[in-house]
């Protein structure tokens, strides 16, 4: 009689064979198929409609490199994933570089950075719907500039990208996916310059109105919706001027990456604000109409606006604060929950 081992051990052996044949078939779901997503950014700041700022920068002029105002790349994405057969969409999480995902089956995808604080996403159960917004914002001593049109606080930067199909991954393969992640998201560069009485100037804010309210994350599009976006800004006594770097949607209903949107012309109207604090306590105020500026400027740009006179008596606002002041007191900005649509 044989060993009992010398028995079992073809068996085993046929038994194993038949396991790793079973391993390359369907069947086997320790080895589906992944889907490798890398990920660029294209990190602009502005758009040229016409201003053609990049290849007339004066870094002296504007108190910065234009390579300085680029966003800066994320640190981590979501992904949104609609799948084909229509059943609810999922997220997905990556890093900003991207990653493996082995849970997508086909269909239409979203992508946005998730590391922002004041942008605040809707309707993103529907890509063609989905949108982002921002948080409100108050200021007690500013009085409307726009009617009907609510404060809120400058966006986060923003990217996004949208694919109408992607196939999933056969089994036992690695598919790779490159997406372009561009702004959503664009800058102004506000300069205010000081003709007289920029030495009685303790603090400085502005706001922006006429700005859109919110922007469609599948092609950047902008609403119809207009809002106006307080800012702060820093006082340079040197050159007596006021500088703020604004982050907006840009323009209202404008067609984003659309063919032609170079062609549009914005409709406004868009006024800039400007408050300053004296080192007495009291406010003034100056409003400007830039609508012209931003004809060519409606996704990022630079607004500037000068001959601004400071006038140091009491007979603006009283605040009530000693001379050395060193925020807004009462006048301090409210950041207000987040909108509901």
């Amino acid at each position: 009689m044989k060993p009992l081992s010398l028995i079992i051990l073809p068996h085993l052996a046929a038994a194993m064979l038949l396991t790793a044949s079973s391993c390359r078939q369907e069947i086997c779901y320790d080895h589906e198929g992944l889907t490798e997503i890398s990920v660029a950014y294209e990190q602009e700041w502005e758009r040229d409609y016409g201003a053609a700022l990049a290849g007339q920068w004066d870094e002296n002029s504007y108190g910065t490199a234009y390579e300085a105002l680029r966003p800066a790349p994320p640190t981590s994405i979501t992904m949104v994933a609609y799948p084909t057969d229509g059943t609810t969409p999922y997220n997905l999480y990556l890093p900003a570089t991207g990653g493996s995902v082995s849970s997508f089956t086909g269909g239409a995808l979203l992508f946005y950075n998730d590391d922002t604080e004041c942008v605040v996403i809707d309707d993103i159960a529907s890509h063609p719907d989905a949108t982002a917004t921002t948080t409100g914002r108050s200021r007690s001593s500013l009085t409307p500039m726009h009617e009907g049109e609510r404060s809120v606080n400058a966006p986060d930067v923003l990217y996004g990208a949208f694919i109408e199909h992607a196939d999933g991954p056969d089994s036992h393969t690695t598919t790779p996916l490159s997406i372009t992640m561009r702004p959503l998201v664009y800058t102004y560069l506000i300069r205010y310059k000081i003709s007289q009485g920029a030495e009685y100037v303790s603090l400085a804010r502005g706001a922006l109105a006429g700005m859109a309210e919110k922007v469609r994350l599948r092609d950047g599009s902008t609403t119809a919706d207009a809002a106006t976006v307080l800012f702060d800004a820093t006082l340079d006594a040197a050159s007596s001027t006021v500088t703020a770097i604004v982050n907006t949607f840009g323009v209202p209903s404008h067609p984003g990456y659309t063919p032609g949107a170079e062609s549009v012309t914005p409709e406004g109207p868009f006024t800039l604000n400007l408050e300053v604090l004296l080192n007495d306590g009291s406010i003034q105020t100056f409003d400007f109409d830039v609508t012209r500026q931003m004809l060519n400027q409606p996704r990022g740009g630079v607004i500037t606006v000068g001959s601004i006179h400071v006038i140091n008596n009491s007979t603006q606002v009283d605040s009530g604060f000693d001379v050395d002041v060193d925020d807004w007191g009462e006048y301090e900005d409210v950041i207000l929950p987040p909108f509901e649509t």
